[in-house]
């Protein structure tokens, strides 16, 4: 039985040792497999160039306002345009940065802020109905905000504990600060 237990413990703390390497690098990948675009899309769709919010990114940020307001931008105000001109680019710069593996932890947790303000705004200002928002612990598992974005959360959580593995820009710069400059 100790030869089992001895096996077993061995063969554990070499998959911690390859985990720990390869669960962030898997991260990285399954976000830019499954929400890069998604992001990009979404965030290019909101600009009408560089600093130029389009009526469907406020229509889409705050809906219920713009509907008061007649779908009229210029009744906004400086402190929407602001939110919605940093939300657009948070869409292209965040994504971007996660995949690159820079600044990993910091672009990560930003993205769960994202798919908070997010969902609140599908929930609260769009009105999104019980079949998108779903529940947790039923047989469902294809809801829109619950069951997705727990997941999308669940992955970049992954990165903001564990960093962004090996293969990033943020591991090459922590070798360069240190001294490591391969000589």
């Amino acid at each position: 039985m100790t030869g089992h237990a001895t096996l077993y413990d061995r063969t554990t703390t070499a998959l911690d040792r390859f985990g720990n390497n390869l669960v962030p690098l898997m991260a990285r990948a399954c976000f830019a497999a499954v929400l890069l675009m998604y992001f990009w899309t979404s965030g290019l769709t909101k600009l009408d160039g560089a600093v130029t919010p389009s009526l469907g990114a406020y229509a889409q940020i705050f809906p219920r306002a713009m509907e008061a307001a007649g779908y009229d931008i210029s009744q906004m105000g400086a402190l929407r345009w602001l939110v919605v001109l940093a939300g657009s680019w948070a869409e292209l710069v965040l994504p971007a940065l996660i995949v690159l593996g820079l600044a990993t932890r910091l672009a990560a947790l930003g993205m769960i802020g994202f798919v908070l303000v997010q969902s609140l705004t599908d929930i609260i200002g769009h009105a999104a109905g019980p079949a998108t928002i779903g529940a947790w612990f039923d047989a469902a598992s294809d809801a829109l905000i619950l069951d997705q974005r727990a997941l999308w959360v669940f992955v970049l959580l992954t990165l903001v504990l564990k960093g962004a593995g090996p293969l990033s820009l943020d591991r090459v710069l922590a070798l360069w600060r240190r001294g490591d400059r391969g000589n």
